[in-house]
């Protein structure tokens, strides 16, 4: 109920590529959001997910986020976790076309799960560097067989409880982050902190993507939160998903956009 609420007032504010005054927005939209293209990507990671879908295995799940709207116990089918946690083709394949057109060199996800959004951001291009935290060892074991099966060897996974591995990652980083998914938490302290850690290592170009910014009222105050900081220029809410910018040569706005 909240999230078809949230959906509702998302409708009567958000708006297409018409009336976009901003250039840099409306080529984002058109030819980002909005395209429908193909790319030879998405075939081998999708085949994967049918894979996934298939499985009758179960695994043992460690969750240290804010669980699921499904309420799915600690075992877990792969087949489960593969329909309702990872994200859908649509949204991932969005992601996909964002890093192929801002081309970061630096990628970061913060929740792997069973590796295919992962994929979809290391596909883009084998010169980029993702790293992925993943809280459950037997789910980035599954995750490791995605990036095996797919023939990726771009990634590198950290094992263990986001709160205890992101700093340490970060600070190990020869790069600065230039493009973060944040879907590793969905409360509002620990996306809060999250993003002020990844904050201190990003530049003037870097993207940060946060998922389910309407999933419950704390990713709302989460989101609301992001929005205001200083360091924030730009915003762009796709009702899934909400894109954050820092391009200092940017006034301070704020759109609402139906993907």
């Amino acid at each position: 109920m909240f999230q078809l609420l949230a959906y509702f007032r998302f409708w009567l504010r958000s708006g297409n590529a018409h009336g976009l005054h901003s250039p840099f927005v409306f080529g984002l939209y058109t030819s980002v959001v909005r395209h429908t293209g193909f790319f030879g990507a998405y075939a081998p990671i999708e085949e994967r997910r049918r894979e996934l879908l298939r499985s009758s295995a179960s695994i043992g799940v460690t969750d240290f986020g804010a669980g699921s709207h499904t309420g799915a116990g600690q075992q877990r089918r792969i087949a489960d976790i593969a329909r309702t946690a990872a994200k859908p083709p649509h949204l991932a394949k969005l992601l996909f076309r964002l890093v192929n057109y801002f081309r970061p060199a630096t990628i970061l996800e913060l929740g792997t799960s069973l590796g295919l959004t992962t994929s979809y951001l290391a596909a883009a291009d084998s010169r980029q560097q993702v790293v992925t935290f993943e809280g459950c060892p037997n789910v980035a074991t599954v995750a490791r067989e995605t990036f095996a099966t797919l023939g990726l060897s771009n990634i590198n996974i950290v094992e263990g409880n986001i709160d205890d591995t992101l700093a340490l990652a970060l600070a190990a980083l020869s790069k600065p982050v230039d493009f973060a998914f944040f879907d590793g938490n969905h409360r509002l302290e620990p996306t809060l902190r999250y993003f002020e850690l990844c904050l201190a290592h990003r530049t003037n170009e870097s993207v940060f993507v946060f998922d389910d910014i309407h999933w419950s009222e704390e990713m709302e105050q989460a989101w609301e939160a992001i929005k205001a900081h200083p360091e924030v220029t730009m915003t762009v809410d796709l009702f899934y998903i909400g894109l954050v910018f820092f391009r200092k040569n940017q006034p301070k706005q704020h759109f609402w956009l139906r993907a």
